[in-house]
């Protein structure tokens, strides 16, 4: 009993290596946080947020684009990374939005961006009607998808439930008035 009991608490008990393991302070350097998903429209509306805040700020047009490019799906900030090397090396806005016309989630982005080549307000504005827009887009893409889903529920309820009802409720009920009705014939 005893040696059984002996092996259990060398299972249980960690062992010395892990303890000091724990008492180390780490080497590695912290991870940076996760990219967000390539279908995420919520990251995009927050980097047009950021990038609307960051004109507003007084941030050159370049530095403002190469600040938001982590937030994004690695598509949309590969063309957003090259716009901003584009910009800063002073190429023609036309030129240098190509790139983001190209990337569909930054196409209208690149479009206004293009027209308001001359003034980082205008763009900042822009920026903010961009991520409003994504972000009603989405409410609504989850609202229809809700929708969807309480139509797709009540065909198994109704499956499930509808025979229970007739075997359980209305079945009894009219079995037992025919019974009488053929007891009084």
């Amino acid at each position: 009993m005893t040696l059984l009991l002996l092996a259990l608490a060398l299972l249980v008990l960690p062992s010395r290596s892990s303890a000091l393991a724990r008492l180390r302070p780490p080497t590695a350097k912290p991870e940076r946080p996760p990219r967000p998903a390539a279908d995420d429209p919520l990251a995009a509306a927050a980097s047009w947020d950021l990038l609307a805040a960051c004109l507003r700020a007084g941030l050159p047009v370049a530095n403002a684009v190469r600040a938001i490019v982590d937030g994004l799906p690695p598509p949309a900030a590969a063309a957003l990374r090259q716009v901003g090397d584009l910009l800063a090396l002073g190429a023609d806005p036309v030129t240098a939005w190509a790139p983001a016309l190209a990337n569909q989630d930054t196409a209208a982005l690149a479009q206004g961006a293009r027209r308001t080549a001359r003034s980082g307000t205008a763009l900042a504005a822009l920026a903010a009607d961009l991520a409003v827009r994504v972000r009603e887009r989405t409410a609504d893409q989850a609202e229809a998808r809700a929708q969807r889903a309480s139509v797709l529920v009540a065909g198994p309820l109704a499956a499930c439930f509808l025979p229970a009802f007739l075997c359980l409720g209305v079945l009894p009920v009219v079995l037992g008035l025919a019974d009488r009705l053929t007891a009084t014939w």
